[in-house]
């Protein structure tokens, strides 16, 4: 037999043989479940103003499917609070803008261990639209300047009451965290999970006040899956 025949005969043979052997090797494996915790959350302004994190929650429904050992992905569906919050020098003017979002990241999940207690990192991109949000001050934000002993120069107060332009949103999620399996068929896990947003919540133009007014998050949840296969 030449090489020229040869070569693609053995390519064939490998290429039919490895996926056979993963098959046998590797069952796949699907999981439903649910997860719930706190966020804390900040924007990413251009330019930047003073601001704090605000403290909120996140739950929603997870589905699971591993088709090789060590790697699969993660669907989510989650209910996510996010926004920031504002304080004013040394004075006791307190603000916070909460901004509620509807959350689908999508994710590789790269795990490890055995089968009792694994290790995971998740990671992959995000979208998210906004279906409610709300503004709270212990003084009157929309006329800051009308407020006696409000430090209001050289500060940008116009965040605190500006228009959403754009509730659609779209980030890369990243995170890792610890998983028990019990009984084969039940399982908990604790994550933690930073969130980037790339898009901006504001109006971007060359004429507008910010640049950019990105969203970032921090996520720290815990879930139960069931493993159906």
């Amino acid at each position: 037999m030449s090489l020229t025949r040869f070569i693609p005969l053995l390519l064939l043979t490998v290429c039919h043989f490895v996926p056979t052997k993963a098959q046998r090797s590797y069952d796949p494996h699907f999981a439903i479940g649910a997860k719930g915790g706190a966020t804390f959350s900040s924007m990413a302004f251009t330019p930047s103003i003073e601001q704090s994190m605000i403290q909120g929650i996140s739950f929603g429904a997870v589905a699971r499917y591993t088709e090789e050992k060590f790697f699969g992905l993660v669907a989510e569906l989650n209910v996510e609070q996010r926004g920031w919050s504002e304080n004013f020098d040394d004075t006791e003017f307190h603000f916070q803008r909460r901004l509620t979002y509807l959350q689908l990241p999508v994710m590789t999940h790269i795990y490890f261990g055995s089968d009792k207690f694994r290790g995971f990192v998740n990671l992959g991109p995000s979208v998210s639209y906004m279906i409610s949000e709300s503004a709270s001050a212990n003084f009157d934000y929309r006329n800051p300047a009308a407020v006696e002993g409000f430090p209001i120069a050289n500060r940008h107060v116009n965040q605190m009451t500006m228009d959403i332009k754009n509730r659609f949103d779209y980030g890369i999620c990243a995170g890792g965290g610890i998983e028990l399996i019990l009984k084969k068929k039940h399982s908990i896990l604790v994550e933690g999970r930073y969130y980037f947003g790339l898009g901006n919540i504001f109006s971007a133009k060359k004429k507008d006040e910010f640049s950019a007014s990105r969203g970032t998050s921090i996520q720290v949840a815990v879930g139960y899956l069931f493993h159906i296969k």
